[in-house]
């Protein structure tokens, strides 16, 4: 009787039927947009073989065949201990891939085998969350220690940049999202806010000026210290005026030069013979050669031995850290041209460009965003129908079934459509956190807080997509948008934490 009651118990009531069903669902109506998208160009049975759907239904089948393995066939503790060779040969497959693999538009990230198409990217995140489970559970392990943050950065660092070598850029991004699980694990907030600084510097440098970029770095330090400081007033006084002074600069030096050099307001809009002789015209022509740019850059480094002084006193690390921290912003500012031009492809400088609004191109770069954003839009609060979209059937939309998956959502159901699915998704990474915050086990909490940020990113990255608030990089909507290699790596993700969750539960 003891040992029914206990069966009972290890099937009902510890295991997590509420994630699954929620995975479950999403499959479903996965499975079923992906049809929607498609039964226009390819008017096969829903599970024809020959078409997308019925292949889809396919990997459906099998990403259930893997779930059923992880939780009644594989002992639950070999996760743990498989952690470093399961990473080790990913990380081999990611490199071999860029050698063997096949060129998928611009990316080498792809196995092919016949018909079959693999992807290690997709893979890699759960042996990466593995990986990081079992370095950070381990006894006397603290992420503020210098070693083992380095460690983490290292597990974390290494398939990500052989996935930017791959071209792969949406699946690199992906591996951000674990700072979120690091965030829980005690690193310092501050992290989450140079990541958000760099990302504004950047942004800033190349939509408006370095100028604006550097000044507005200043005044958000400002700030930083005013709220940090037992005198913050001080901060607030000085480091007011003094960002308010250089606000106004750019607009002072320009009058200054105009008054002292007519026509200076000209230079850059006239003939240049006719711009020569306004800058031999005065003896101050030499100011014309000074940018307020140096000038604020300038009053900075001035400022400086100062502020070291006045942290060396006050014993202020954060202080220290804030200079550091603007001559960082300083040379990201002079090194976001290089970045931008040198360093990223083609393809993502348009993306990027048309994302900013620095450039318009409905008709190229910005066709899919366009039409995705015009397929939402036309869907109103309750849709279209199923198969009644007019840009998912006559096929307006690149990639629907895949990338712009949630556009066919938005379309077909409208918003009342596009609101369940998002729920369904916080619902989904709601009860992973709650599993894994109850959990006893080091290993577990920190396993289920990777699957939540592997989730999340996809999530907002993919939705962000879709209605023009990301650039167009290429990631799958999690368990809903078609593709087998995407399927079978967010099933093994899932099911994985949710054996771990089932293994605790069972000795409450």
């Amino acid at each position: 009787m003891v040992e029914e009651t206990f069966k009972a118990r290890s099937m009902k009531q510890s295991f997590d039927w509420k994630l699954v069903m929620i995975y479950l669902l999403l499959v479903l109506i996965g499975f079923v947009n992906i049809y929607a998208s498609i039964h226009s160009s390819d008017p096969e049975s829903i599970l024809s073989w020959t078409s997308r759907s019925g292949k889809q239904f396919v990997w459906i089948l099998t990403a259930f065949g893997l779930a059923g393995l992880i939780v009644f066939v594989l002992p639950p503790r070999i996760w743990e201990g498989a952690s470093i060779p399961l990473y080790i040969g990913v990380l081999f497959l990611l490199v071999a891939v860029i050698f063997l693999g096949v060129e998928v538009k611009g990316s080498r990230s792809w196995f092919e085998f016949g018909p079959v198409r693999f992807q290690p990217a997709e893979v890699s995140k759960i042996t990466t969350s593995l990986l990081l489970a079992y370095v950070m559970s381990r006894p006397n392990f603290k992420i503020t220690q210098l070693k083992d943050f380095l460690t983490v950065a290292a597990v974390i660092g290494l398939p990500m940049l052989v996935i930017l070598g791959e071209s792969e850029t949406g699946s690199a991004l992906v591996y951000v999202g674990f700072i979120f699980m690091l965030y829980r694990e005690g690193l310092s907030g501050w992290f989450l806010t140079v990541i958000g600084l760099a990302i504004l510097i950047f942004i800033l440098t190349l939509t408006a000026s370095p100028y604006t970029a550097i000044l507005t770095l200043a005044g958000l330090i400002l700030l930083f210290n005013v709220f940090h400081s037992h005198q913050g007033w001080k901060f607030l006084l000085w480091g007011g005026l003094y960002v308010l002074v250089m606000a106004l600069f750019p607009r002072l030096w320009s009058f200054l030069t105009e008054q002292l050099i007519p026509g200076a307001g000209l230079l850059g809009s006239v003939d240049p013979s006719v711009e020569m002789s306004i800058r031999q015209a005065s003896s101050w022509s030499f100011l014309l050669k000074i940018k307020p740019l140096y000038f604020l850059i300038g009053s900075g480094l001035i400022a400086i031995p100062f502020l070291l002084m006045a942290a060396y006193r006050r014993k202020s690390r954060f202080l220290l850290f804030s200079v550091l921290g603007w001559l960082a912003g300083v040379v990201m500012v002079f090194s976001a041209d290089f970045i931008f031009n040198d360093i990223l492809q083609d393809h993502q400088r348009k993306r990027i460009e048309v994302l900013l609004g620095m450039k318009e191109d409905p008709a190229g770069v910005g066709y899919n965003v366009n039409q995705s954003m015009i397929a939402i839009g036309s869907g109103g609060l309750t849709g279209k129908g199923f198969l009644n979209g007019t840009q998912t059937t006559y096929g307006f939309v690149p990639e629907q079934s895949t990338d712009f998956i949630f556009c066919t959502v938005g379309e077909e159901w409208g918003f009342v459509g596009c609101l369940v699915v998002i729920l369904l998704y916080v619902m989904l990474i709601w009860r992973i956190l709650l599993d894994a915050e109850r959990s006893r086990e080091h290993f577990t909490r920190i396993y289920g807080y990777c699957v939540a940020s592997c989730l999340f990113m996809h999530l907002f990255i993919n939705i962000g997509m879709t209605i023009g608030l990301m650039p167009v990089i290429g990631i799958p909507l999690p368990m809903m948008s078609y593709g087998g290699s995407s399927l079978w790596a967010f099933t093994i993700l899932i099911f994985i934490f949710v054996v771990l969750d089932h293994e605790e539960k069972k000795y409450f």
